[in-house]
């Protein structure tokens, strides 16, 4: 049963980080891109916690701190970025 489950869970999350993959490859702007690719963060943290539950361990919660961390930094970064970059100070 767990098996299959995971396969299931699989599946669902492989299609959408394929999704996200390309919306990432094909933009049109960098904040669709990092969009994507926070989405695409969140959908391995998904199916890292869905790993945990399934198999009753708590292994994994370092490393999804990890990728939470990156993916909120890296938001900021973007954010700050294209605020500086729309908003020249003279």
């Amino acid at each position: 049963m767990n098996d299959m489950l995971m396969a299931a869970i699989m599946v669902v999350f492989g299609v959408a980080a394929v999704l996200c993959v390309i919306r990432i490859v094909r933009g049109p702007s960098i904040l669709d891109r990092t969009v994507a690719s926070d989405v695409l963060l969140t959908e391995v943290m998904c199916v890292l916690g869905a790993d945990m539950a399934i198999n009753g361990h708590t292994s994994n919660i370092p490393v999804m701190l990890i990728i939470a961390a990156v993916g909120v930094f890296g938001s900021i970064a973007v954010a700050r970025y294209v605020a500086r970059r729309d908003n020249p100070t003279p």
